[in-house]
């Protein structure tokens, strides 16, 4: 993969859903420590695991596979 690629993934949709599942992964770390205690924050890793970083690094990513995705798209250019 590309070095300006490195956050990106092979589609939209499962970017997006990587997203939300890292997101609810977070806030649910940290959400539930009053019922299930520190227990809980065995969530806050899978999370980073799941945004590849922190949500900044989730937001390059997405615009990484949004580019990577219209490019397929687009198809080779003839960069003579």
């Amino acid at each position: 993969m590309d070095p300006d690629t490195m956050f990106a993934s092979s589609s939209v949709p499962r970017h997006l859903v990587r997203g939300v599942l890292g997101l609810a992964a977070l806030v649910l770390a940290f959400a539930l420590i009053p019922v299930w205690g520190p227990l809980m924050l065995l969530l806050a890793p899978v999370g980073v695991v799941l945004l590849r970083g922190c949500p900044t690094c989730w937001a390059l990513g997405l615009v990484q596979t949004r580019a990577v995705c219209r490019a397929r798209a687009v198809g080779p250019t003839d960069a003579r």
